[in-house]
């Protein structure tokens, strides 16, 4: 891990940051739906728009962090119901330098903290498949294509 990443600070989030956590996942659609315009997946897009993430950062059941590496946001990760990945996110210039690692293992860590005694899944993107697979996680099931997008259903079991 570079330098940099290990001096993120990551912190749980708060619904003030969802503007930013929308702006991020916005920049990010392109390698989350089907068609780079997003055509077939505005369900999805819906999802992930100002309204439904304060949504989520309101209820308890889902648990946001953030990174920052000197206070620019470098990612977002959101765990629901203390096992499903729910969220993971990283600015495009930080792909493939180790920051997704460092905000599964806080968001991993947070959820054993928290009780998880069963493992976790998640619904990879096809784009970020590898390194899911790197963190451990396996697929348990084809990849599925619906409402605009693609996706591979995981789960990584706790040893």
């Amino acid at each position: 891990m570079n330098q940099l990443i290990s001096s993120c600070l990551i912190r749980p989030a708060t619904i003030a940051d969802a503007p930013a956590i929308t702006a991020l996942i916005g920049d990010l659609m392109p390698f989350l739906t089907l068609h780079p315009n997003g055509e077939g997946a505005e369900k999805f897009i819906e999802h992930c728009r100002l309204p439904a993430i304060e949504n989520y950062l309101s209820q308890s059941r889902y648990h946001y962090q953030l990174a920052h590496i000197e206070g620019v946001l470098a990612g977002v990760v959101a765990m629901r119901d203390n096992t499903h990945l729910f969220h993971m996110f990283v600015p495009r210039a930080m792909h493939r330098r180790g920051m997704a690692r460092r905000l599964w293992q806080a968001a991993r860590d947070t959820s054993l903290a928290n009780g998880n005694t069963t493992g976790f899944t998640v619904n990879s993107s096809v784009y970020a498949l590898p390194l899911y697979q790197n963190l451990g996680f396996i697929a348990t099931g084809p990849k599925v294509e619906m409402d605009g997008i693609a996706f591979v259903p995981m789960r990584m079991a706790l040893a």
